[in-house]
């Protein structure tokens, strides 16, 4: 059974800064495209940070600049380097992965969310 387990959310002062990580567990073939979406309470999930290849690094505009998505296919692990901070950051963070848990077979995964709040 596939899961995605996030860490690394906590409370911080604006300016800063956070890792999130998101680790992949279970039986896949590899990670296809992922994300980082955040959600405030009576909100959309609003897409924050997609790798959907290795030449295409998707920012949404608010976070240009201050937020750095990575991946290691090998060890099955997706982050969010998340730097100056800001109250409006405040969210919880979800990680998305599209597996390829067979050769051309994909299925779309969620992990259960990680508080991040910035506030002095």
């Amino acid at each position: 059974q596939v899961q995605l387990v996030e860490s690394g959310g906590g409370l911080v002062q604006p300016g800063g800064s956070l890792r999130l990580s998101c680790e992949v567990s279970g039986s896949i073939f590899s990670m296809d495209y992922v994300a980082w979406y955040r959600q405030g309470p009576g909100s959309q999930r609003d897409m924050v940070a997609t790798i959907i290849s290795q030449s295409v690094i998707l920012y949404d505009d608010s976070v240009k600049g201050r937020f750095t998505i990575t991946k290691d296919d090998a060890k099955r692990m997706v982050w969010l380097q998340m730097n100056s901070l800001k109250p409006e950051d405040t969210n919880v963070y979800y990680c998305y992965v599209l597996v390829e848990y067979s050769p051309q077979k994909y299925q779309p995964f969620w992990g259960n969310g990680t508080l991040v709040t910035v506030s002095s």
